[in-house]
């Protein structure tokens, strides 16, 4: 098993208890299982998840995966994560570690999960690079992320609000990174992309626009 890198903790106890006791569970409710089992369909081999949160991803990996190493710097989230991995019907090995540092060799899987985390990563240039470190040669990731807005008056709402009190109030979380354009400016190709709001409410909300999709590992 990896060795947890110095750094390796991020600490957002009372965000992360949010998460897993109320925020997961209403995502859930409103759809979001459907999204996750579509990530991670037809995933095979030795699979890296950076951001691995509470596990909820964990359920739904299929059985040709032969092992998942989460990675995940939050205490509290990495508790609940150890927990659900003991329930998952695959190997699943969870590890303290950030997304820009993962405790793991050049080319070591198969294929990387993001999901509900590159909004969050201090450096998401460097996350993305170290995911293309860590995948063999024609790796792919599956991501599943909110993104920036498509309109220019939600991307002026999500600029004020990442500059002020959203990523304070949502464990480091930035409602209008351009997820999709920082993946293909890091050495992947897109392969796969479905872009829809979730949940689909009637008033917009800032973290609305989502992306799914998949992306391979060039060079």
């Amino acid at each position: 098993m990896p060795v947890p890198s110095a750094g390796s903790t991020v600490r957002h106890p009372v965000f992360a208890r949010f998460w897993a006791r109320v925020a997961g569970p209403a995502l859930a409710r409103a759809g979001v299982t459907e999204h996750r089992r579509r990530l991670l369909a037809g995933l095979s081999g030795e699979v890296v998840e950076i951001g691995a949160g509470s596990g909820l991803n964990f359920p739904y990996y299929p059985a040709a995966v032969t092992r998942v190493l989460a990675v995940e710097p939050e205490p509290t989230l990495r508790a609940f994560a150890e927990q659900a991995a003991r329930d998952s019907g695959v190997r699943v090995d969870v590890v303290a570690g950030r997304a820009e540092r993962i405790p793991v060799e050049d080319g070591s899987f198969d294929a990387a999960v993001v999901c509900l985390t590159l909004c969050s990563v201090a450096d998401q240039r460097a996350a993305l690079a170290e995911l293309h470190r860590v995948l063999r040669r024609g790796g792919r990731i599956r991501f599943f992320e909110h993104v920036q807005a498509p309109t220019p008056g939600m991307r002026r709402v999500q600029r004020a609000l990442d500059a002020t009190v959203w990523p304070c109030l949502c464990g480091g979380c930035h409602t209008g990174r351009d997820t999709l354009a920082a993946i293909e400016a890091s050495g992947f190709s897109v392969r796969t992309l479905d872009t829809f709001a979730f949940p689909d409410l009637r008033l917009p909300s800032p973290s609305a626009t989502h992306i799914l999709g998949t992306a391979e590992r060039l060079g």
